[in-house]
């Protein structure tokens, strides 16, 4: 049992079960033994290999994203362009790279910023920057940011941020909770109360006995965030992440450890724990705020941004091997038996603004 399983377990004999949002903010966020405060989660060694450790291409391209929205808006000056839920720092290191050689104007006056909760990630992430010639700062929220437009960029950071379940039982709806068994195991139980159904995304109404529903509050609250400082700062977000576009019902809490998916409730602070993004949620608070929301996979942004020629440049001059490697980060990028349909993308513009690989009306 982990140092973390055994403190959960007492925190339930002493108070009853808990809500799967807390259980899933104690495993990722526990000051002493949570998944994200203790553990080097990224990488071929770590649980979990995301997109810009897979190829330079993905940072690269994402900058470029990024550039044709400030030329977009005119080149507001200064700008603050930032990543939230930054991983080791390796996409900045790529965006950094790759603004610098588009337009030094941009990057000589810009402010960089990464948003981290995690001392500890963030103490890597400023070792992963440490050559960069440009100045960069840390802040715990968006709160602190500098009041001017913002450039904003985050790659898998809905899915880790915890959601409450809800559990079909009769007519009506109880929220889901993590509770004792008789052998004193961890287990999913139905809550004592009955929920508001108003609580819960329309589809809902027709779901059957047992069925589960997921509802992220704190996930739109910090979307809602993002883009009332764009609405009233100017800027632009792109938002990467696994995901569907389409709101459904289902469970889709899972557990991942050294690259391989276990029980949820196994080994807390072990495990990375995620959730699939609800992004229609997003887009739909995107424009309650007087946005943009376009919407795609991460395979037909790539491509559309360009992925195929950037992968052939790359290859001009490399070996035979080289270009094979290249080749099998494209199709793990972008492909759709892999990253390309599983991952989406929700880019946030103002109004009317067309950015490519995304039109106007989109």
């Amino acid at each position: 049992m982990t140092r973390l399983k055994a403190r959960i377990v007492g925190l339930i004999e002493a108070l009853g079960p808990i809500p799967v949002n807390e259980y899933m903010a104690l495993c990722l966020f526990d000051p002493e033994d949570g998944y994200y405060t203790t553990r080097e989660p990224f990488g071929a060694a770590g649980d979990f290999i995301t997109a810009p450790e897979i190829s330079q291409m993905f940072g690269e391209l994402v900058a470029v994203w990024l550039y044709q929205a400030w030329l977009a808006a005119g080149r507001p000056m200064p700008v603050t362009i930032a990543e939230i839920g930054p991983g080791r720092g390796t996409l900045m290191k790529d965006m950094l790279r790759t603004l610098s050689r588009l337009d030094p104007e941009l990057t000589n006056g810009a402010a960089f910023a990464m948003i981290e909760t995690s001392p500890r990630l963030a103490e890597v992430q400023k070792q992963t920057l440490a050559a960069t010639p440009f100045a960069v700062r840390w802040h715990e929220t968006i709160d602190t940011l500098p009041q001017q437009p913002l450039l904003i960029v985050g790659n898998e950071l809905f899915d880790a941020v915890p959601i409450r379940q809800f559990v079909r039982a009769g007519a009506g709806w109880r929220e889901r909770m993590v509770g004792l068994d008789d052998g004193d195991n961890l287990g999913f139980f139905a809550g004592a109360g009955s929920v508001d159904p108003t609580l819960l995304p329309e589809d809902a109404a027709s779901a059957p006995r047992g069925a589960i529903v997921e509802v992220a509050p704190a996930r739109a609250a910090l979307m809602a965030a993002i883009a009332g400082r764009i609405a009233a700062q100017g800027g632009a977000g792109l938002f990467l992440d696994y995901g569907h576009l389409q709101p459904g019902v289902g469970d889709t809490l899972q557990a991942l450890r050294r690259h391989d998916h276990e029980d949820v409730l196994a080994n807390p602070g072990e495990a990375d724990l995620t959730t699939h993004v609800d992004f229609a949620a997003l887009a739909a608070i995107v424009h309650a705020h007087g946005l943009d929301a376009h919407l795609s996979t991460q395979g037909d942004f790539l491509l559309g941004m360009g992925i195929l020629e950037r992968a052939g440049r790359l290859g001009a001059d490399a070996s035979q091997e080289a270009r094979q490697g290249i080749a099998d980060d494209v199709e793990r990028l972008a492909g759709p038996q892999a990253m390309g349909e599983l991952f989406k993308v929700l880019a946030v513009l103002p109004r009317g603004v067309a950015v490519r690989p995304f039109a106007a009306a989109d």
